[in-house]
């Protein structure tokens, strides 16, 4: 029976536990794949990517530290389940991300294959964190909530802020490395903007 605008799925804590952790590791394995090809992202994983090229510092530490902020935003308008998820899964992001290259060590991937392989994996993993009422932090909070508010689709306000990201980068990057990561972050929010329509899956 397909669903309607008042379906709503209902999860168990198991199943919680299992489509979060789904999501963390397609995100981590996409970032891996990213990071190994030296190409970057939007949204707050670029820019925590960005200042990790530019200062020697751990993608996992930055990533943690600027998503902080934003955990206030969720609390406030979102609820304390949805920010715990979200803190929890953000910070299993960051320690996958530093443990990754230690088990999966990959060197000099193709860039158009890293740039698929990231949008499809990180765009995936972004779902089933979603439809699982948590989120991996940063501006997709903020896209979760402009969608809910006003319809705006969050695949899309994630491609206008990467937009914004990405001109700046490319006075940092040269422009094939910019260029590269521009396809991957289409293909990632594309996913988003297809697939994630809460009149279609509403999770509690």
């Amino acid at each position: 029976m397909p669903l309607t605008k008042q379906a709503t799925i209902h999860h168990t804590r198991w199943e919680d536990v299992q489509g979060l952790s789904l999501g963390i590791i397609l995100a981590s394995l996409g970032v891996h794949l990213l990071t190994a090809a030296g190409l970057f992202t939007g949204q707050t994983a670029g820019i925590a990517i960005i200042i990790s090229y530019l200062t020697g510092w751990s993608f996992g530490f930055v990533f943690f530290i600027i998503n902080i902020p934003f955990y206030f935003l969720a609390y406030y308008r979102l609820g304390l389940a949805f920010t715990l998820k979200s803190i929890a899964s953000v910070s299993a992001l960051s320690l996958i991300t530093e443990l990754l290259p230690f088990g999966l060590p990959i060197s000099n991937p193709e860039p158009f294959f890293a740039a698929v392989a990231f949008g499809a994996c990180v765009g995936l993993g972004l779902l089933a964190t979603f439809r699982h009422n948590g989120s991996l932090g940063g501006l997709s909070v903020v896209a979760l909530l402009i969608q809910d508010n006003t319809g705006f689709k969050a695949g899309y306000v994630q491609l206008i802020a990467d937009t914004i990201i990405f001109a700046i980068a490319a006075f940092l990057f040269p422009l094939p490395i910019v260029g590269w990561s521009l396809f991957g972050a289409v293909i990632l929010n594309n996913v988003i903007a297809i697939n994630h329509r809460r009149d279609r899956y509403i999770a509690t």
